[in-house]
């Protein structure tokens, strides 16, 4: 299969999207799977992952909808407080929501200490205990604390989003790859090749910029714990889905065949349990 493992959907609100911000503009609408559709079937793709945007339940629960309507949403990220007291029974709630894989926040928007609270550390092993897995959304200043986070949960499938968001558009990449190293090295670790573009100069981006990045998560990870994403809408922001997908494709291409289908689409497969 070919998978997309990482897009969103939503229903624009501004109370709702506050870090949709005025140079963002163009991703202030609605966006619903009739406006993916058609890209998905023009390339070639058999379906999504849908994550979240938002950290509320109602945001899961919007997403499980979609999923249950559309066949082609393969699975869903959604949102849960793992923090709470209440988060098994929370959990035990979406039991019967086959599509539901498992969960993800802004951490990047939280201090990186956040992550290893006692807490939020039971909120994992409640979600390991229930079988689902946990999308790591953060940038390059969190990953001392996203490899103490691994280590506490050496049983936990993990997946770190958009590379964990390296600073692109400053050419920087060492700092990066020395704190993403050692997480890497644990094997259930992956990592999603998306959110690249966003992280470069939105104007003025080029290819041969996201392929130190790539070839650095091809060294660290290997094919079969990395996975394609558009992050689409938000890549608008910078690139057309064509062009988001044309890098990664290209990219792949260099590789052979059985490592290109890893990344495009075997990878999510598996590590999502998506069949």
């Amino acid at each position: 299969m070919r998978i997309d493992s990482h897009q969103h959907f939503w229903e624009y609100k501004p109370k709702d999207y506050g870090w949709i911000e005025d140079s963002m503009k163009r991703i202030r609408r609605h966006f619903s799977p009739g406006d993916l559709k058609p890209l998905l079937d023009e390339f070639h793709l058999d379906g999504c992952v849908a994550v979240q945007a938002v950290d509320s339940y109602r945001e899961t629960d919007y997403l499980l909808d979609l999923a249950d309507q559309n066949p082609w949403i393969l699975g869903v990220i959604g949102w849960a407080d793992l923090t709470s007291e209440g988060l098994a029974e929370k959990v035990d709630e979406y039991a019967n929501f086959t599509k539901l894989k498992g969960f993800r926040e802004v951490l990047q928007a939280k201090d990186p200490r956040y992550m290893l609270q006692e807490q939020f550390i039971r909120g994992l092993q409640t979600l390991h205990s229930k079988g689902f897995t946990y999308d790591i959304l953060v940038y390059p200043q969190h990953l001392k604390a996203v490899l103490e986070l691994v280590k506490k949960c050496p049983n936990q499938a993990f997946v770190i989003d958009h590379l964990a968001k390296p600073f692109i558009q400053k050419g920087e990449w060492k700092d990066w790859q020395k704190h993403l190293t050692p997480i890497a090295e644990r094997e259930l670790i992956h990592c999603k090749i998306s959110g690249m573009v966003t992280e470069a100069d939105w104007k003025n981006w080029h290819k041969d910029q996201l392929y130190p990045y790539l070839e650095i998560a091809l060294e660290l990870f290997g094919p079969q714990r990395l996975m394609f994403g558009s992050d689409w809408p938000v890549c608008l922001l910078a690139a057309e889905y064509e062009q988001v997908l044309g890098v990664v494709e290209e990219f792949t291409d260099t590789l052979s065949k059985e490592e290109k289908r890893w990344i495009m689409g075997d990878t999510a497969e598996k590590f999502y349990k998506l069949s």
